[in-house]
């Protein structure tokens, strides 16, 4: 297992646990009893550490290197993916994946950003960060799925779109406005979860949603809390402070309005459990699934875009000028 800085007291005891278990099996002795202590020890320490997390924590568990990913939700939830390839213009961006999937017994589009589980599969998948053509082939797959009637969930874990100068000249920006203009107007529900990381264009554009959901220690924000540091204080040393008044966690958002629901994890997070945040999440699709397609297509279009238009709104107050004392007369 990898432990973070502030899981360091949870190592301690994992390795005492190892250790007791070991010596049981090599002396044949009943270790039953320590075993039941420790493991009473670390659940304990568990809800200590992961109920005060603060937004750096969260931030920190969003990136865990254990955590699930895309393709494994996609393997572990669904049945018979198919995945496609292509932007039918340059090339098929390995940052992005998506394809036709079985999920409860319904054909879904299945979308998401895929980082990698180790160097040589995140160098491969560009570490998740999508050039313009794997946003041009995840529009294709949505608009694929809306002439068939297929529902669409996308599952966002990226850094941020690509920065690169190619990435530039082939459109990076206009290829992410496009995908929002057009997920606004599909006739299907669209469904959108972030599993990880979800920052800047990056995410939005596979993010507008009729329902857009967080994983409980995820992170949804315009921008990383070490280029926001790098920004205002020409350092990565601030991250943490960047990281509070970015209000990026899943209860800023949602006290916010921008996201409509947070999804728990298992206590230490999704990386403790993962097939238990597996069956989580495809039970909490299937229901929100069963929900939105009762919704009639003219319906859905005009929910969605009235929720986009609600977002960032304000009032003005007018504040009347006072008008200035008289000057005393001497």
């Amino acid at each position: 297992m990898v432990f973070l800085d502030f899981e360091k007291p949870l190592e301690s005891l994992f390795e005492q646990l190892e250790k007791i278990k070991q010596v049981g099996e090599e002396g044949d002795l009943d270790v039953s009893k320590m075993i039941e202590e420790l493991e009473e020890k670390i659940s304990n320490k568990r809800k200590e550490i992961y109920g005060n997390l603060t937004p750096w924590q969260k931030v920190q568990l969003s990136r865990h290197p254990e955590r699930p990913y895309t393709l494994d939700y996609i393997d572990k939830m669904c049945d018979n993916f198919v995945e496609l390839h292509g932007d039918r213009c340059f090339g098929d961006d390995k940052a992005i994946v998506g394809g036709l999937a079985g999920l409860g017994g319904q054909t879904v589009m299945m979308i998401g950003h895929q980082k990698g589980a180790n160097t040589k599969m995140r160098q491969y998948r560009n570490f998740g960060m999508a050039n313009p053509e794997g946003y041009r082939k995840a529009l294709r797959l949505m608009k694929l799925a809306e002439r068939f009637g297929f529902p669409i969930v996308t599952l966002i874990d990226t850094p941020g779109a690509f920065p690169g100068i190619e990435a530039e000249e082939r459109g990076q920006a206009e290829a992410i406005a496009r995908n929002m203009m057009e997920m606004a107007q599909l006739k299907v529900p669209v469904i959108c979860v972030i599993i990880g990381e979800g920052a800047s264009g990056g995410a939005i554009g596979v993010g507008l949603g009729d329902r857009v959901y967080m994983l409980e220690n995820t992170w949804y924000s315009v921008i990383a809390p070490e280029s926001c540091s790098s920004i205002l204080w020409r350092s990565w040393d601030y991250k943490e402070q960047a990281a509070n008044a970015l209000k990026l966690t899943a209860d800023d958002m949602l006290s916010f309005g921008l996201i409509d629901g947070i999804i728990k994890e298992p206590l230490g997070g999704a990386h403790s459990e993962p097939d238990k945040m597996i069956e989580i999440l495809k039970e909490h699709l299937l229901g929100v699934l069963a929900k939105l397609q009762k919704i009639k297509p003219a319906r859905l279009i005009e929910e969605r875009i009235n929720k986009y238009n609600s977002m960032g709104v304000f009032d003005t107050v007018a504040i009347e000028e006072a008008e200035p004392e008289e000057t005393p007369k001497s």
